[in-house]
């Protein structure tokens, strides 16, 4: 009995703006698979006809991706090899191809990666912000509640940040950062690999002035500095200035820690030893 086998999934990064950015291996793969899987059919066919070459494409994005997710795992499964592509960059990042890719999984499907252009990695080897560290948070969420938290959550990250924003929505985003993080260092990374590519470095008060009135032109990715680290340490001694040592240890207590547990914690709280918050504790 003949078993038929699975196909092959390939994720192919795919330039971000300048079309040189292609590697050889992108090229091979594209011409070799059954079908591409693109987020934007019309931008995938422009890069496939500068590359020379015509291909079967079939789209799969946000708002089909369950219904094409389903078909695609199903031509995966008859043994057709697929490479999915973003409209630009790499699949699976800040795109729905994460969702493929789980499905492939939960099918036993091979998964392969082209890789390639990341916009993130890009616009923050420019920035001359820390990069040994950092956060990717990709696209803020659009309600507010959720977008507020996610803002709330970020303010004492002390690694770099990176967001990724249009720019319609960008002087929204400059502001609601600003009012929970406070003014900070950023950059401006936008146009990436394209003629007009910059670098903006500036701070989040001189960013929202400079575009009140005028919305920048092409994808932007927001880099901005982490929290200071000594800041945050001064705040969180400010805090618990209020309340005893042994007020402070028994209230972790309350929330159902034992007393060694209360003691680690209130003393990295307030920066100071173990053994300062147990003597003053223990005491009679």
């Amino acid at each position: 009995m003949t078993v038929n086998k699975k196909g092959t999934l390939f994720l192919v990064a795919t330039p971000i703006g300048n079309l040189e950015d292609i590697t050889y291996r992108a090229v091979r793969v594209l011409k070799e698979v059954d079908i591409i899987a693109a987020e934007d059919t019309r931008e995938t066919l422009k890069l496939l006809n500068h590359l020379g070459f015509k291909k079967t494409l079939i789209s799969y994005y946000e708002h089909n991706k369950v219904r094409k997710g389903n078909y695609l795992i199903g031509l995966l499964l008859e043994g057709k090899d697929i490479a999915l592509v973003s409209d630009a960059g790499t699949p699976a990042i800040s795109d729905p191809g994460e969702d493929l890719v789980r499905l492939a999984i939960e099918n036993d499907i091979t998964i392969t990666s082209i890789p390639g252009p990341v916009a993130a990695i890009t616009g923050l080897i420019i920035s001359g912000m820390k990069a040994g560290r950092f956060t990717f948070e990709g696209f803020l969420p659009m309600n507010k509640k959720t977008r507020k938290e996610r803002l709330i959550s970020l303010q004492n990250e002390i690694r770099t940040i990176i967001f990724y924003e249009a720019p319609h929505k960008f002087i929204y985003t400059l502001k609601d950062i600003y009012q929970y993080f406070g003014d900070r260092n950023i950059v401006i990374a936008r146009e990436l690999t394209k003629k007009f590519e910059e670098a903006i470095r500036c701070t989040l008060s001189e960013a929202i002035e400079r575009y009140a009135e005028n919305n920048p032109k092409g994808e932007i990715v927001l880099i901005i500095e982490g929290a200071n680290e000594q800041d945050i340490k001064d705040e969180s001694s400010q805090k618990w200035d209020d309340i005893s040592i042994e007020e402070h240890v028994k209230g972790y207590i309350e929330k159902g820690m034992d007393k060694k547990e209360a003691i680690s914690k209130a003393a990295i709280d307030r920066g100071i030893s173990k053994r300062d918050v147990y003597n003053k504790v223990m005491k009679k």
